[in-house]
């Protein structure tokens, strides 16, 4: 069983790995995980030794199918506990991160498989990152958003493309939120805004601009 910190580290250097496309340096590691290098070569020892990282001399490490997997499976908790938090316990879009970086920590795979069924197998986070399948199997990030919708279809939201804290609020405001099942009354060539019904709701106006940051899936 890893540490917390361990954990911290393999999904950073994880998530650096797929964003820089290769091997990362000790001190990029340093600088995600807020720490100095000095402690985070100490820690890579650890993990190398687990079998978890590959260390490449002089340019950096690399995860390694083990330790890619860990990674996976702690990115797994952390979006499913954003959906939940969202979905199910009404917490704003912005306010999950913190409090899902704590949870992702509970090492339950029963409990996760069963959230994962509770929650109806969401394939992605609030935020449009896609949640790993149990096999560590991970899908590409969502495209269709509301916009390219045409009148009369009818979809859920999924995620937020714009995930600032301005734009959620106006999700938030508006009563758009993950899950919701929305449907397109009307598109209005003047300004490209579009008329929306949510949940059945009294159909209202949201703007080109609101409509390209929602991703969603057809109903």
């Amino acid at each position: 069983m890893l540490s917390q910190t361990e954990e911290n580290y393999l999904k950073a250097i994880y998530n650096l790995y797929c964003s820089e496309g290769g091997i990362v340096s000790t001190n990029a590691i340093a600088d995600a995980i807020n720490t100095k290098a000095a402690s985070a070569t100490v820690m890579i020892q650890r993990l190398s030794k687990k079998g978890l990282l590959t260390y490449h001399k002089y340019q950096g490490v690399a995860p390694t199918e083990t330790g890619e997997k860990a990674a996976l499976a702690v990115i797994r908790k952390h979006r499913l506990w954003e959906v939940f938090l969202v979905q199910k316990l009404k917490f704003k879009w912005d306010e999950v991160h913190d409090v899902a970086e704590q949870l992702e920590h509970v090492n339950s795979p029963m409990l996760i498989e069963q959230l994962d069924r509770f929650l109806g197998y969401p394939k992605y986070d609030p935020h449009g990152d896609p949640i790993p399948n149990a096999q560590g199997e991970i899908e590409a990030s969502p495209t269709l958003t509301l916009n390219m919708l045409s009148p009369g279809e009818e979809c859920r939201v999924i995620s937020a493309k714009d995930s600032s804290t301005s734009f959620l609020n106006y999700l938030d405001k508006v009563k758009i939120s993950l899950g919701a099942q929305v449907c397109v009354m009307d598109h209005f060539d003047f300004d490209d805004s579009y008329s929306v019904s949510v949940d059945a709701s009294q159909p209202f106006t949201i703007s080109k601009k609101a409509a390209e940051n929602i991703y969603v899936e057809k109903l």
